[in-house]
């Protein structure tokens, strides 16, 4: 699957039977001539129909991003860094694996090809492409003026867990758009959340008995089990513990939900201090 030619050497996707299924790429394109690609990556959303690099062998003895290697004096291309580092602490088959949608073009179906080439077991059991954050709808870039930091949230009064929050609070599929009214609205949902939180805490007593713990684990599995729902989980456990509720909880109850949510804030990291 991967040849030298030029001192490079390159990978042959045509060797590899699932190259192009995460993103669902026609192979019927794919030329008849053999044409080879030798940068490591290319602008825009295009799909490049030949043969990906794989490592850049160097000529000038003086370049200094260059290396002696095994292979010769060169360098590993973007293509194989992702493969080199999983492959460095794992030879499992990963539960998931997360990108940017961008990457869904060329580089994690090249990463897939690299990764399954040399072993015998799928690479990902899952793979995750989020969509992008905006600011006020556009994109964030230093032209605009629009580059937002998180350091900028704090010195406006947000805490780092409504920050995290926000940027959780949505479905990956869907873009996130950042606005003073997104943010302030995620930061109150949280600081709801956690008052109820305050409030089991100081009710709960002895061991968790009645069905509301299996309540809001159901409510939060159900919504994770359909695609990461994690918006509609925090919203669905919002409205199963309205404070009238929780007010009126036994202290072995309140130690159920209690239990329940901290549960939840294994994924969610948000919910306690």
């Amino acid at each position: 699957m991967a040849y030298r030619h030029g001192g490079n050497i390159y990978f042959d996707p045509l060797k590899y039977p699932r190259f192009g299924s995460l993103y669902g790429l026609d192979m019927g394109r794919w030329p008849k001539k053999r044409r080879r690609f030798h940068r490591d990556t290319y602008s825009g959303d295009r799909w490049n129909l030949g043969d990906f690099i794989l490592w850049h062998g160097c000529i000038d003895s003086d370049d200094d991003i260059c290396r002696d290697t095994p292979l010769g004096r060169g360098r590993p291309s973007w293509n194989i860094q992702d493969a080199s580092v999983i492959s460095a602490y794992t030879d499992r088959t990963l539960s998931v694996y997360c990108g940017g949608v961008d990457n869904l073009i060329r580089h994690h179906d090249y990463t897939m090809a690299v990764m399954e080439s040399i072993r015998s077991r799928p690479m990902s059991r899952f793979w995750l492409h989020g969509e992008h954050l905006l600011v006020h709808g556009k994109k964030m870039s230093k032209s605009r003026g629009n580059i937002l930091y998180i350091d900028n949230l704090l010195e406006q009064g947000y805490r780092a867990a409504e920050v995290r929050f926000f940027l959780m609070y949505g479905h990956y599929r869907d873009r996130l758009d950042y606005s003073e009214a997104s943010m302030k609205e995620a930061a109150e949902r949280l600081r709801s959340l956690r008052t109820i939180a305050e409030i089991l805490a100081r009710k709960a007593q002895g061991p968790p008995r009645g069905g509301i713990g299996r309540e809001v684990k159901g409510i939060f599995m159900n919504a994770m089990d359909n695609d990461l729902r994690l918006k509609d989980a925090l919203d669905g456990i919002d409205a199963a513990l309205p404070r009238e509720r929780v007010e009126g909880l036994s202290p072995r109850e309140a130690a159920s939900a209690l239990a329940a949510l901290r549960r939840v804030d294994y994924v969610v990291q948000a919910l306690f201090d």
